[in-house]
């Protein structure tokens, strides 16, 4: 059975940038709501992002952000089941402080607890903190992420560290109580880098989809691509994609509201990303950063073909996505789909009453649970 996520929206507007999309302003309430049904529907994950500064505009696309550690930690308290990982923005974090973090919410929430690592593309983010080290952290951010996992994995197994790298040095540090299991580390790194630092530390890949309407054929490029790049390791990573559902009766009315989030897409705010996103000028084409400054520029210098989000959509009625959903599911190497919704209350029930139960790689494995998706 592939397994099912939702990358909660802790930022405003989700993953719309548009002034005709729904607002979705980041409350606990919202998120809580979102996991619980997400729990109730059978979703085996959450994942919360951690953004510090949103995007100039007037959509005010994460302009208002909640944070990932102290809001999973709220929701783990009232939950039973699903798996929840928050982003770590090792900027911001020493990573004892992260580890002890993690190792508290796991108390919480035994065995359901795991990270996400986010070594930083934005610099403003940073830069507004007083914190950003320089241009020369795009080149070495990998090595630093990989010294930062050391460190919280010594201490998640051992409760002591005396790592000494080029970035972090331990004297003696100690970490008590340890978490009750393994912490699951993940990470998005898109570029042959970032998949080779997946391959040497992690656990799972948060991958894009690629892009466009109703793209099933390619969406498993990446994943079929992780497998190459994190092969030499000789450990088991999996992939799980991301993609956006925009659902509804028919494939005319879910067209009709992408079409509608369409005419509010936010150009001065794609610009910001776009000089965000472009600052490292080595950035690969296939890196979040750089695959985000191409599709900017190119909406930038043709603002008719611009949309509100360059993630794979699905798009049209319960039943056609249903389909795409499987056709996704079974392409090689994908163990997951973490899925966001232009809507997310109204996205969360559709998906669990109406798409959900049509999904042949879902059914089987929830006939079994006994959990029954129209519930």
């Amino acid at each position: 059975m592939v397994k099912l996520g939702v990358f909660v929206p802790i930022g405003s507007r989700g993953w719309l940038i548009s002034t005709t999309a729904p607002e979705t302003y980041p409350t606990f309430d919202l998120n809580k709501t979102v996991v619980q049904r997400a729990e109730h529907y059978g979703f085996d994950f959450a994942l919360a992002m951690i953004k510090l500064r949103g995007f100039n505009g007037p959509s005010e696309y994460w302009q208002h952000n909640l944070e990932a550690f102290t809001m999973m930690a709220g929701i783990a308290a009232v939950t039973s089941k699903i798996k929840l990982y928050a982003s770590i923005a090792l900027l911001t974090l020493p990573p004892p402080l992260a580890a002890r973090m993690a190792s508290t919410i796991d108390s919480i929430a035994p065995g359901r607890f795991g990270v996400n690592i986010v070594t930083g593309w934005q610099p403003k983010e940073y830069q507004q903190m007083g914190i950003w080290p320089g241009d020369e952290h795009f080149r070495r951010r990998y090595e630093y992420a990989s010294e930062y996992v050391q460190v919280m994995k010594d201490l998640w197994e051992t409760g002591t560290s005396n790592f000494n790298g080029d970035f972090f040095q331990m004297d003696d540090c100690k970490l008590s109580p340890r978490p009750s299991s393994h912490i699951e580390i993940v990470a998005a790194g898109a570029s042959d880098r970032g998949m080779q630092f997946v391959g040497e530390h992690c656990d799972y890949n948060f991958i894009g989809a690629g892009a466009g309407i109703n793209n099933t054929a390619n969406a498993g490029d990446n994943a079929k691509r992780l497998l190459e790049v994190t092969k030499p390791y000789g450990r088991k990573v999996g992939a799980y994609t991301l993609l956006m559902v925009i659902a509804d009766r028919t494939d005319e009315m879910a067209f009709e509201k992408w079409e509608h989030y369409k005419k509010g897409t936010d150009l001065e705010a794609i610009a910001w990303s776009r000089d965000q996103s472009s600052a490292d000028k080595n950035a690969p084409a296939n890196s979040t950063a750089g695959g985000m400054a191409r599709r900017a520029q190119e909406m930038l210098n043709d603002p008719s073909k611009a949309e509100p989000t360059g993630m794979l959509k699905l798009i049209g009625s319960y039943e056609n996505v249903a389909r795409m959903l499987d056709e996704i599911a079974v392409q090689p190497g994908i163990e997951g789909i973490m899925l966001t919704f232009d809507d997310f209350v109204i996205g969360m029930e559709q998906f669990g009453q109406y798409i959900q139960p049509l999904m042949k790689t879902r059914n089987i494995d929830l006939a079994r649970s006994g959990t029954s998706a129209a519930a």
